[in-house]
């Protein structure tokens, strides 16, 4: 294993092992929990080098707070890319896959990128969970309205979503399995709606051209409302206002038993799979920018 790929392994176990064992759940449900995540994510995109801002608002009584970073040269004004993922869990799981992969990935992503001038931004997204999930509290949707207010522009959104687990067989709806997906499940899933059709084929031209790991797409009409299973993450909000987006995902509960569970462990994760993803998205985001 070279040098880079160690270490980015090394960097994305212990950002798992920070959130899923010594933080565990992270949900309102948890005492300080989301507190403690949110704390540990900003300390992490600051040392790495990156600005950060903390967008709170109020759910139940409480402060909660999406985390938005980018790089300090990155120009102001500009329509930008958006890498998200959503940091909290339902209380019952440590949520290692679900969703510790996709923000473990976003932190090494926004390390790679926190040197340059890109117009790339990165936020963590909280209460894409229960009890706030699709609804307005939805940490996504409530980022999506500051968009609006701000006048802020998206080119378009890429959304990990469960990327770290693999297994022998993947399952499938009927309907997508007609249509001849692999029965493997070592694949990450690129999937988009009909307006988000040319980012879903940039990304999966860039992540098939890294070599690992093995990519398949997705493209479904009127945002998703005939497979809603496709809707079930932070991209549907984007969707929803017309903005390109893809859920970058391991196709979560179709392929990982531990779905939701308290056996969603970081053990369980397949790491070299997740270097993998890291490396082949370095690639995805700069073509996206070029």
């Amino acid at each position: 294993m070279s040098s880079e790929r160690t270490a980015i392994e090394v960097r994305l176990r212990r950002h798992l092992e920070v959130l899923t064992v010594e933080i565990g759940p992270r949900s309102p449900a948890t005492g300080d929990s989301l507190e403690r995540a949110a704390s540990y994510l900003q300390a992490e995109l600051e040392g790495a080098g990156l600005r950060v801002e903390r967008r709170a608002y109020a759910f139940q009584f409480r402060e909660v707070a999406n985390l938005v970073a980018w790089p300090p040269r990155a120009p102001i004004g500009e329509p930008f890319i958006l890498v998200g993922a959503h940091y909290d869990t339902v209380p019952t799981t440590p949520g290692a896959d679900d969703n510790g992969s996709g923000v473990a990935v976003l932190l090494e992503l926004a390390r790679h990128f926190a040197s340059t001038a890109l117009p790339l931004r990165f936020v963590a997204f909280t209460m894409e969970e229960p009890p706030a999930h699709l609804t307005r509290e939805q940490g996504s949707r409530v980022f999506v309205r500051e968009l609006q207010r701000r006048r802020e522009r998206v080119r378009a959104a890429v959304i990990l979503e469960m990327v770290g687990y693999t297994a022998e067989r993947q399952h499938y709806p009927l309907v997508l399995r007609w249509a001849g997906y692999p029965p493997r499940g070592d694949f990450i899933g690129i999937i988009g709606d009909g307006r988000s059709r040319h980012l879903v084929r940039r990304l999966l031209a860039s992540l098939r051209a890294s070599g690992r790991p093995p990519v398949q797409a997705l493209v479904v009409p009127l945002r998703g409302w005939l497979l809603p299973a496709v809707r079930l993450s932070d991209h549907a909000a984007f969707w929803d206002v017309g903005i390109p987006a893809a859920m970058i995902t391991d196709t979560a509960f179709f392929r990982n038993p531990h779905y939701h569970l308290p056996s969603d462990r970081l053990e369980t994760l397949d790491f070299e799979f997740m270097v993998d993803l890291v490396l082949a998205l370095e690639r995805g985001l700069a073509d996206l920018l070029a």
